[in-house]
């Protein structure tokens, strides 16, 4: 299967994904809770990348994106979140990001991965996961709802390049 992506300024292009019968629960039969969430996150695509922002249409990080999806849903969020720089977790290692899920969200099998579950990342082999995104669907495929540096918030395909990143899994 392929999907095709865009990304500002670039022509689309496609990628082979992992089958969303792999390791994927679609929104099929789809439930309520989950398609809310993940209409709530899709209400921030385009918000502008600012680092430790939370506003949408003004700018948000990864963080910053599921920070804003929880007050829209949840109320008040349930911590502050420290100021924290770009590399924040690579100097010492802790697992900061995983940490904070787990005291808030119930902590799933990657494989078991749905529609309105957040996903954590570790950009670099062996180190802390510190980037994180809201899982969706398009077309029965597994999609990502994200902001990365120096783009706006994205959905884009749940590609083999972004599952061999994948560290953990949370339910919302």
């Amino acid at each position: 299967m392929e999907i095709e992506q865009t990304v500002e300024g670039k022509a689309p292009r496609t990628e082979p994904v992992a089958s969303p019968s792999t390791a994927f629960a679609s929104l099929t039969g789809e439930d309520p809770r989950r398609a809310h969430i993940v209409k709530t996150a899709r209400a921030w695509i385009g918000t502008p990348y600012v680092h430790q922002a939370s506003v949408k249409g003004a700018g948000c990080d990864c963080l910053g994106l599921l920070r804003g999806v929880w007050r829209e849903l949840m109320g008040d969020e349930p911590e502050s979140a420290p100021p924290y720089s770009e590399d924040w977790a690579e100097a010492s290692g802790d697992e900061e990001m995983y940490d904070a899920f787990k005291r808030h969200f119930e902590e799933v099998d990657t494989a078991a991965l749905a529609p309105g579950d957040a996903a954590l990342f570790r950009m670099r082999e062996r180190g802390p996961a510190k980037h994180c995104a809201i899982v969706g669907e398009r077309g029965g495929a597994p999609t990502l709802i994200h902001s990365r540096a120096n783009m706006r918030v994205t959905e884009e395909p749940f590609t083999n390049a972004w599952r061999r990143k994948l560290a953990f899994g949370f339910r919302l």
